[in-house]
């Protein structure tokens, strides 16, 4: 999931958040509600927000859908572009990616 910092605040791109379908995997849907539940803003047309307060249970909740097998890397990693500073909390869940170079803050 491509990622970004700013103001002490996680960024998840729109498009790489899990999407909520009524007749969808159960897997899939429970972290759906596990990743919203922990947001600060989690609305449908906009990244969804994670301010540092919860970045602990964000990355158990990761770590615990990783180690499950039912979800790939992509869907469970944390994606910050090469040139950015990864918290040492969420190290563990994080990667660096040229695929979220292009993913800046909303204006």
């Amino acid at each position: 999931m491509r990622v970004y910092l700013q103001d002490s605040v996680l960024y998840i791109h729109r498009d790489d958040v899990p999407a909520y379908n009524k007749t969808g995997s159960t897997v899939r849907n429970s972290y759906f509600w596990a990743l919203r539940s922990i947001a600060d803003r989690s609305r449908r047309d906009r990244n969804w927000e994670y301010e540092a307060s919860v970045w602990v249970a964000l990355g158990r909740l990761l770590n615990s859908f990783t180690e499950s097998g039912y979800l790939g890397y992509r869907e469970t990693l944390l994606e910050f572009a090469p040139n950015a500073e990864i918290p040492p909390i969420l190290k563990p869940v994080a990667t660096w990616d040229e695929s979220a170079a292009d993913f800046a803050p909303e204006s």
